[in-house]
């Protein structure tokens, strides 16, 4: 199963939104790379490590005692995936988050999350579910990029 959804960042035509650099917005998306549970919605924990190249991290994350591990492929200021590692009796959902700039200093996000495996009637019904949750962190995350930004932490 397959959920995109696409995020405006920037808006240089409407005065009431702040510009956001491509590079403050790839600093910010790094952010949930390396320390996820500083953002409201994130994790109890998470603890990054170089990967096998200077393009790659590898993380475990912990929600209370649920523990999940993945692989984050970076192409700077460009694209962000992150990769489960396959856990048994879970259904692993792979996030890639794209940078879009459609006309110069409109910035865009675009999130496409997949999940992995043949689905099964009980993740058919929670689908409806997942897409609002993730709809919802990405928001959050965005608006936890603004106040960063707007405090000079960004």
């Amino acid at each position: 199963m397959r959920y995109e959804h696409l995020m405006q960042v920037t808006d240089p035509t409407d005065p009431r939104v702040p510009p956001m650099s491509r590079a403050e917005l790839w600093r910010g998306l790094m952010r949930r790379v390396e320390s996820p549970q500083d953002f409201p919605l994130g994790p109890d924990d998470c603890r990054a490590r170089p990967g096998a190249d200077a393009g790659e991290r590898e993380r475990t994350i912990h929600f209370g005692h649920l523990r999940f591990d993945d692989h984050v492929r970076l192409e700077p200021e460009q694209r962000i995936t992150f990769t489960p590692v396959v856990r048994e009796g879970a259904a692993p959902v792979a996030l890639t988050i794209t940078l879009e700039e459609p006309s110069p200093g409109l910035l865009c996000l675009r999130f496409v999350y997949e999940v992995g495996g043949e689905p099964s009637d009980e993740d058919r019904a929670l689908q409806r579910w997942r897409e609002q949750a993730w709809l919802e962190m990405d928001r959050d995350m965005l608006r936890t990029l603004r106040e960063w930004q707007g405090a000079g932490t960004l």
